[in-house]
């Protein structure tokens, strides 16, 4: 009986168990979600942060690391030890994958996403302070030194690219994963175009000893900067929904690498291959080209003859064109389906593989028309990945399953593909028959896998 002067509680039936249905519902307002303003800026920002400390090396790479790491070489050895140390970060990748992708299916996305950044970024401010080989008792430290720190790079891009497309696509709106999934996707092409942009100024304000000798560290110190932003602005972000509901559900996997080849090996082949065309045209399209635009026409294996800044500046137009197909892709993707889209452009960047020594040699109007066509190829082939690669894997490995494969397929496509391509150039003395034939086979590789596989753009995300 209840004491005088209480109300007793009236209580007419048991609550009702919450279905999994109703806890997607109601878990959004249960707790504070990440708005979209804040989704898209935190998987932008992070990887226009991770890409522009990416393309600072590619560039210093084709401009002025052959001489100042490896002197004492002929000039096609010191480019061709140069994109290998390029290369190294590629083989990284993979190790980065696994390990953030382990963290990020057992502890969020959120932190894995901080740390990813902050190892990427210490080692891109390091190569700013790295003495070069003319710099007594670092004749074979330097190069030593810069290998160690390039592979710190990798392994922290390892991690970043899977973790942004998550926080981008487990807060998306029902039908429009692939357009947020363009939102970390841009991060390439912006995070390409400052630092390009940077190189045109330093090459434009600078003599030729000037940048050799300190201008190139600029970018390098300057992404510091860059991370604090990135990093401030990722600490705000809370759990998303499809990791939140792993842990509810008590699905997170102690070993997540052994969970995906266990349980999603298919998918993980799938995966690896369908990134094979992107990274070699994105890579042909940017350290390549870089080479061939900028050799002088009169040398053994002659060039385009461009000077640097006037190359950086069309690379930069192109680039622009890159950045638009993104995000053109989005909204294409959610309509037509991912593998269908990825299909045609597939066959399309084989045929422009075919196309690409006429278009070169049709003057500045053909290198023109060539770097606005692989661009825009570019940005209708990578736009749809950060949705169709996570859509292959299940919540609870999902980091580790689409990191994976897309560090995966940058071992097989990415990374022998600038020595390649320079070694195929130098074969025919300046023709790109070769170098376009290479990539008219990688989008056989990508199409193949496309067809043997099956679209996702309707599977259940939060499972």
């Amino acid at each position: 009986m209840a004491r005088p002067g209480v109300r007793s509680p009236i209580v007419t039936h048991s609550p009702a168990p919450v279905t999994s249905a109703e806890s997607e519902t109601t878990a959004p307002d249960a707790a504070p979600a990440n708005t979209r303003g804040r989704v898209i800026v935190a998987s932008m920002v992070g990887t226009t942060i991770e890409f522009f400390d990416f393309y600072a090396y590619a560039t210093a790479a084709s401009l002025v690391f052959p001489a100042l790491f490896f002197p004492n070489e002929t000039p096609t050895t010191q480019l061709l030890n140069s994109f290998a140390i390029f290369g190294v970060a590629f083989f990284a990748r993979p190790i980065g994958s696994i390990l953030f992708g382990h963290f990020g299916d057992r502890i969020g996305r959120k932190r894995t996403l901080v740390a990813s950044l902050l190892v990427m970024g210490i080692a891109t401010f390091l190569i700013g302070v790295l003495p070069t080989a003319s710099v007594p008792g670092f004749t074979l430290l330097a190069p030593a030194i810069l290998v160690l720190l390039r592979f710190c790079q990798g392994v922290g891009l390892g991690g970043e690219w899977s973790g942004a497309a998550l926080l981008a696509t487990e807060n998306a709106p029902a039908g429009k994963r692939a357009l947020y999934g363009t939102f970390p996707q841009l991060g390439a092409p912006i995070g390409f175009i400052l630092s390009n942009v940077l190189f045109v100024v330093l090459s434009v304000t600078m003599s030729d000893a000037q940048f050799a000798s300190w201008g190139w560290r600029l970018p390098f110190l300057m992404s510091a900067v860059l991370v604090v932003v990135g990093l401030w602005v990722r600490l705000k972000l809370m759990e998303t929904p499809a990791f939140q509901r792993v842990l509810d559900e008590q699905r997170v996997a102690s070993v997540p690498i052994a969970r995906v080849f266990t349980t999603a090996w298919r998918p993980l082949i799938l995966a690896t291959l369908a990134m094979v065309a992107t990274y070699v045209l994105f890579y042909m399209m940017t350290a390549f080209l870089m080479v061939v635009g900028t050799t002088p026409s009169e040398d053994a294996v002659p060039g385009l003859g461009y000077s640097r800044p006037v190359f950086l500046t069309m690379l930069i137009i192109g680039v622009v064109f890159f950045g638009i197909f993104t995000l053109v892709s989005g909204p294409l993707a959610d309509r037509v389906g991912r593998r269908r889209l990825l299909i045609v452009v597939s066959v399309a960047i084989g045929v422009y593989g075919l196309l690409l020594q006429p278009l070169v040699s049709a003057g500045t109007v053909g290198v023109m028309a060539t770097l606005i066509i692989g661009f825009t190829l570019m940005g209708l082939t990578f736009g749809p990945m950060a949705a169709f690669l996570p859509e292959m894997f299940k919540a609870d490995v999902r980091y580790t399953g689409s990191a994976v494969s897309y560090n995966l397929a940058s071992v097989i496509g990415a990374a022998p593909a600038p020595y390649a391509l320079i070694a195929l150039w130098s074969v025919l003395g300046g023709d790109l028959w070769l170098v376009g034939g290479y990539l008219a086979l990688a989008a056989v590789i990508t199409l193949v896998s496309l067809v043997v596989g099956s679209e996702t753009k309707d599977v259940d995300f939060l499972a």
